[in-house]
C-alpha cells in the first residue's frame, strides 16, 4: 500500500521552468529530473508520432 500511496505523490509532482531550486532535497531534484526525463521522452514520441502521420498524410496526395 505505500509504494502505492508514493506512487500517487510523485504522480502529483510539478516543475515550473525558472523556480528557484534551492529549497529541494537532492532526492527532490532526482525525482525532478526523472520527471522531466520522462516529459522529454513522451514529447519526443509524440513528435515522432506526428511526423510520421504528415509523411504518410504527404504521400497520400502527391501526384
Amino acid at each position: 500500500m505505500r509504494d502505492e500511496d508514493d506512487r500517487a505523490i510523485r504522480q502529483t509532482i510539478a516543475h515550473r521552468v525558472g523556480e528557484p531550486l534551492d529549497t529541494l532535497s537532492v532526492e527532490d531534484l532526482e525525482e525532478r529530473i526523472r520527471l522531466l526525463r520522462s516529459e522529454v521522452e513522451r514529447l519526443e514520441a509524440a513528435r515522432h508520432a506526428k511526423k510520421a502521420a504528415l509523411e504518410r498524410a504527404g504521400s497520400l496526395f502527391r501526384l
